[in-house]
């Protein structure tokens, strides 16, 4: 399949639908990411159109906004991206109103359509997700399942992309939605750019565990803040979890289970991202070697880096030097 928005001629149209009580973070989340993606040259790709049913739309955090574009805008755009919204019927009825399913109605067949946050049940009540993964706000989730339990929903997810549909977690997970597009879009390089005038990480992994609210600790435990302070003070050392578990005082099996508690994420996912992420700071900000690099990091040779590096950022580590490197 050859989709149109790699096909077409000049800037991506991307409509942005704001459907009151709209969340303002998250509509504010394309026209800005998108809106920081550009050819070297500095030429926009991508044309962002924020768009209403008609008339003013009023926000959640107490203020209206004007949209320039109205409904019209939908049988425009190459994407479509429906933002968190408080809206009564899709959320708590699995109905649209008349108004918003008959805007709908115009996008044409092949359009690309994603949802950032609670947006999900928009596309839940028009039928898009029906049978197919999607992820919203976890505190949502278990509203979204009774509403749509067609939907096979993950909401251990910042975002999904299924193809022609793509959902996102909640607020800030639409910055990671966002720069996925770019790079599915136009590559990695324009992605990077983006991110850094924005100032956000380029790169966070769709399956990444949102940041599930969890239990604290009761007072007087130990917690796992202090080894893993203690294993970001070795990186270049061979860390087992055996190590990080005794370091904890702790069983492998205790300390597995709290750090996943705290942190959301397992011991090795944990570890593995603070190598990449100090493999990226040393490329960064030193003249090392990429075999040094991989071997301060931790990550053994500069085969091993260059893969999760590729397999997380898709680029190599010259490429994200001379990408990102300082002056």
């Amino acid at each position: 399949m050859s989709p149109r928005h790699l096909t077409s001629v000049g800037p991506h149209v991307v409509a942005v639908l704001a459907l009151e009580p709209v969340v303002g973070f998250d509509l504010t989340i394309p026209p800005t990411v998108l809106g920081a993606a550009t050819k070297a040259d500095g030429t926009q790709l991508y044309d962002v159109r924020i768009c209403g049913l008609g008339g003013p739309v009023r926000a959640g955090a107490g203020f209206n906004l004007v949209p320039d574009y109205g409904p019209e805008a939908l049988a425009e755009a190459d994407t479509v991206i429906v933002p968190g919204t408080y809206i009564h019927q899709p959320r708590y009825d699995g109905t649209l109103p008349d108004d918003l399913a008959a805007a709908l109605a115009t996008i044409r067949p092949g359009t690309r359509i994603a949802s950032i946050c609670t947006g999900a049940f928009v596309l839940g009540a028009a039928g898009y997700l029906d049978g197919r993964p999607a992820t919203t706000h976890w505190e949502r989730a278990e509203l979204f399942r009774s509403v749509y339990p067609r939907v096979q929903l993950d909401e251990d997810k910042l975002f999904i992309d299924d193809g022609d549909i793509l959902t996102s977690a909640g607020l800030a997970a639409g910055v990671d939605l966002c720069l996925h597009l770019i790079r599915r879009d136009f590559g990695s390089e324009v992605a990077n750019r983006a991110a850094r005038h924005c100032v956000v990480p380029p790169w966070r992994d769709g399956g990444q565990s949102q940041f599930i609210e969890h239990a604290i600790p009761a007072e007087g435990t130990e917690g796992t803040s202090p080894t893993r302070a203690w294993a970001l003070a070795r990186l270049s050392e061979d860390i087992s979890l055996g190590a990080m578990a005794a370091n904890a005082q702790m069983s492998v099996r205790t300390f597995s289970r709290r750090f996943k508690a705290e942190t959301g994420q397992s011991p090795g996912t944990w570890l593995l991202q603070q190598r990449v992420r100090h493999a990226c700071n040393l490329l960064e900000t030193t003249d090392l070697s990429v075999d040094r690099v991989a071997h301060e990091a931790g990550l053994g040779t500069a085969a091993s880096l260059r893969h999760h590096l590729r397999s997380e950022l898709g680029v190599s580590p010259l490429a994200y030097r001379k990408t990102f490197r300082a002056g």
